[in-house]
């Protein structure tokens, strides 16, 4: 029997060691490689070209959403199911447009999560069951413009992605040139083109729309550069 490979992507050790135990028990998948931020996710998809990885949402580096788009780019086969403790219409939205064919809250039952593995491995779509009986009570254009923040409306690149990131982590500029491998005026362009094409003037507001975004989680301490 061909196993279903999978790749988890999770900062937090304790929940991806769960998932990993979990998966474990399962005779028809095999859990080949673990994540713990963004960049590493999509390194290490390219490499082992899993069947499908459960991407974190949120996590350090690069969030869920970008690192989908960068891999899914590289590699449109491979299958994202986009991992999140929130059940956000924004959320949900942003998570498909970015490409995943699926979306687990972590609070998901461990049934569930091997079900939605499966479905997805076989070309389906799958979403918590919470998040499906919610969008079954709205309709499709609601759905799809669900939230006030929408990430495709705005067309951000890769590059905005990731500067947005950093500064709502709290990041200087200094930091986040150092990061990024680029230098403190470009990083200084990028912020006035994040601020220009969401019309947020200030640090505290490109904080709060990657909160609602689902880039970072609402733990992150705002931070005033």
């Amino acid at each position: 029997m061909k196993k279903i490979t999978v790749l988890l992507a999770e900062d937090h050790t304790i929940v991806r060691e769960g998932f990993h135990k979990m998966l474990d028990f399962e005779a028809d998948i095999e859990v080949v490689g673990e994540a713990q931020d963004g960049r590493q996710a999509v390194a290490l998809a390219l490499k082992l070209q899993p069947a499908v990885v459960l991407m974190d949402i949120a996590m350090p580096l690069l969030n869920g959403l970008e690192a989908t788009r960068q891999l899914l780019k590289a590699q449109p086969a491979i299958k994202v199911l986009m991992l999140s403790a929130h059940s956000d219409d924004a959320y949900v939205t942003n998570a498909v447009e970015s490409g995943a064919v699926g979306f687990l809250l972590k609070q998901t039952s461990s049934q569930d999560v091997c079900r939605a593995i499966r479905e997805v491995a076989s070309g389906k779509t799958f979403f918590s069951p919470a998040i499906s009986r919610r969008q079954d009570r709205i309709n499709p254009e609601a759905a799809h413009h669900a939230g006030k923040f929408n990430l495709k409306t705005v067309q951000l690149t890769s590059r905005e992605m990731e500067v947005l990131q950093l500064i709502a982590e709290g990041k200087a500029n200094k930091e986040t040139a150092a990061e990024l491998g680029i230098g403190m005026k470009t990083v200084e362009k990028h912020r006035e083109h994040l601020m220009e094409k969401l019309d947020i003037h200030d640090t505290a507001g490109l904080t709060r729309y990657a909160i609602s975004a689902g880039i970072i989680e609402s733990s992150v301490q705002m931070t005033i550069i």
